[in-house]
């Protein structure tokens, strides 16, 4: 990977961070866990990071539907989905919310 290059992770973490300003947010990398998958490593995506777990707390999430959170990340990932990133699980909550 070009040194100048992110990671995916720190990509994405960094979207989520700047648009969302998260109370928490976790970004993890669960690619590993998809060995021998289709798109896993050297598919589509070279650095072979396809599968994240993204868990959020943030109050833009208030009031919103878990349809509409999820839809509000997947547009902040838009160009890592098409770069191939191919699965997100998504925990989205807003503060106070269990």
């Amino acid at each position: 990977m070009p040194q100048n290059q992110p990671t995916v992770k720190d990509a994405l973490s960094a979207k989520l961070e700047e648009a969302l300003q998260p109370l928490t947010l976790e970004v993890i990398d669960e690619s590993h866990q998809h060995a021998g998958h289709m798109m896993h490593p050297g598919g589509v995506e070279p650095r072979g990071e396809t599968h994240f777990r993204i868990k959020i707390v943030s109050a833009a999430f208030s009031g919103k539907s878990r349809l509409e959170r999820h839809r509000m990340i997947n547009a902040l990932a838009d160009a890592e989905l098409k770069a191939g990133v191919h699965a997100l699980a998504i925990e989205a909550k807003a503060p106070g919310e269990a």
